[in-house]
């Protein structure tokens, strides 16, 4: 695939060439990455050397209490591990009646985190490093400190009046129940106390030992659901990813409960309309976009849910003839812009590195809202997410809320492969931004041959829950007028992070060239 490296947006970033790439959205983690490379880690030592590190600089959107899900390309094959946790085996649907929606604070929203489970499946199936190698970064800025950045800092503000009657969070992650400054040294000393813990005993000492018990006699004291046993019982799963095709290249998916199946479904539409034949950015192609992933977000919030949940399976919606029905079903000229509830935050880290071997880590962790569910567990730094918001209260549906079932998950991590062999690692944090963006990378990328920074910078579109559609700063006027002729309620001024921040990574033949989200720190 020829790739152009023209620069045509305002951001104007350069593309980044090497024969060993990580892309993050936080320098100090990926410095922390670069760092294991150098000592002889690969790309999973790397990747996982930066994710812990998100942990402490970047709290507000990822940290102990996370979820993780990850694809790793060995040189041979693509491999998928979701390390998303279950709710607890005594969660009672019975709990929530009478209300509208899932909370999204408190004990009620907390599922067992799996992220610590996932640094342990990766760096024990392909790490080349000691275990505890990887936390060196982290504990090292836990301790001592760090300075806190632009994106992370105003994000901190925000998170600090949401979590005000959270006193433990307050104990953990201010100073004196203020935020950090843009700019100043912030210390997590708990966080280190259990990262260290974590590292030394390979993840036992998060899901059977001190810290389980730490965990559980909080859940207890608030009478929660969660026990030990909940967080004993805990395991993550190596899957075979999915993939739909599209534009000569096939896209890689986390199967359910993640969304990379709307992803693949909209990729598999748009494939069928004709893209190909279309100017990038022009209006035809917008609107052919917008729709596929119209049909694609209706379809998932019916159906997508724990796996084992589904009344069909995820193939049945890849099948070519359903998809092809689907695609029959858009008018080139009108928006059908029905709304589909399906919950999102855009507080998410994504991540990717790729090695000089061969090896490729597209990884994405997060607590979901923010620093999650408000909980901190005392003296540990570990923050509980609340992914037990994803569910939903419609009785039958088949992410009704239950025991030891996994909530729907925003995050997927992205992988992009042509004639079988590996292409580009890469994935669009944000909620919702998230398999829109992936569509739109695709798009960019593979099928107009935009370099990874390019596609990066340019502007984005963002189809809201309502129906209606977030346009980023930089289409031309001509194309939003054509755009509402056809239908489609546009919003305009949207901030910033709700068009998500992309990393992405592309193969070549003289190694990797990067691209790194400017709406981002990394």
């Amino acid at each position: 695939m020829t790739l152009s490296w023209e620069l045509p947006y305002s951001a104007n970033r350069s593309p980044v060439f090497a024969e060993n790439l990580l892309a993050s959205s936080q320098p100090l983690a990926v410095q922390a990455g670069l760092s294991a490379l150098r000592d002889g880690g690969n790309a999973v030592d790397a990747a996982l050397a930066t994710a812990i590190t998100l942990t402490v600089v970047e709290p507000n959107n990822n940290g102990l209490g996370s979820d993780a899900f990850a694809l790793v390309h060995d040189g041979k094959a693509l491999h998928g591990l979701n390390a998303s946790g279950r709710s607890p085996a005594l969660l009672d649907p019975a709990m929530f009646k009478g209300q509208q929606t899932m909370p999204t604070l408190g004990w009620d929203s907390v599922t067992v985190p799996g992220a610590v489970s996932a640094w342990v499946a990766l760096s024990e199936r392909f790490g080349a490093l000691p275990f505890e190698r990887l936390f060196q970064d982290a504990i090292r800025y836990a301790e001592q400190g760090f300075p806190v950045g632009p994106k992370t800092g105003h994000y901190w503000q925000l998170a600090a009046k949401t979590y005000q009657d959270f006193q433990p969070f307050l104990d953990t992650f201010t100073l004196g129940g203020r935020a950090p400054a843009v700019g100043e040294r912030m210390r997590l000393p708990d966080h280190a106390k259990s990262l260290r813990r974590i590292a030394a005993s390979k993840g036992e000492d998060f899901y059977r030992g001190e810290l389980a018990e730490a965990i559980a006699a909080d859940a207890a004291q608030w009478g929660a659901a969660l026990t030990a046993e909940d967080l004993a019982a805990h395991q993550c799963d190596w899957v075979s990813p999915l993939a739909s095709s599209g534009f000569g290249v096939e896209l890689h998916e986390m199967p359910p409960s993640s969304q990379g199946l709307m992803a693949l479904v909209a990729l598999g539409i748009a494939a069928r309309t004709g893209l190909e034949a279309l100017p990038l950015d022009s209006p035809d192609s917008l609107h052919l976009q917008i729709e596929a992933m119209r049909i694609a977000y209706a379809d998932m919030a019916k159906h997508l849910a724990d796996v084992d949940a589904m009344a069909w399976p995820p193939q049945a919606f890849l099948e070519p003839a359903y998809l092809e029905g689907r695609a029959a079903e858009i008018s080139r000229q009108k928006a059908n812009p029905s709304p589909y509830a399906l919950g999102a935050s855009p507080d998410t880290v994504y991540l990717t590195c790729a090695d000089a071997s061969g090896m490729m880590v597209s990884m994405i962790q997060s607590n979901y809202m923010g620093f999650g569910s408000g909980i901190v567990i005392p003296n540990t730094g570990i923050a509980m997410q609340n992914r037990g918001a994803g569910f939903v209260l419609e009785e039958g549906h088949a992410n009704q809320v239950g025991p030891g079932k996994r909530p729907f998950h925003t995050i997927i991590p992205g992988f992009v492969t042509k004639d079988a062999q590996p292409l580009m690692s890469f994935g669009v944090m944000g909620g919702h931004a998230q398999a829109q963006g992936h569509l739109q990378m695709v798009v960019r990328v593979c099928l107009h041959g935009q370099n990874p920074q390019a596609a990066s910078d340019a502007p984005r579109w963002h189809l809201l829950q309502d129906g209606r559609v977030a346009m980023e700063a930089g289409f031309s006027n001509k194309t939003l007028a054509e755009l509402e002729r056809r239908g489609h309620q546009l919003v305009l001024g949207s901030p910033e992070h709700l068009f998500g921040g992309a990393q992405l990574l592309v193969k070549t033949e003289a190694g990797y060239v990067g691209g790194s989200d400017h709406r981002k720190e990394g």
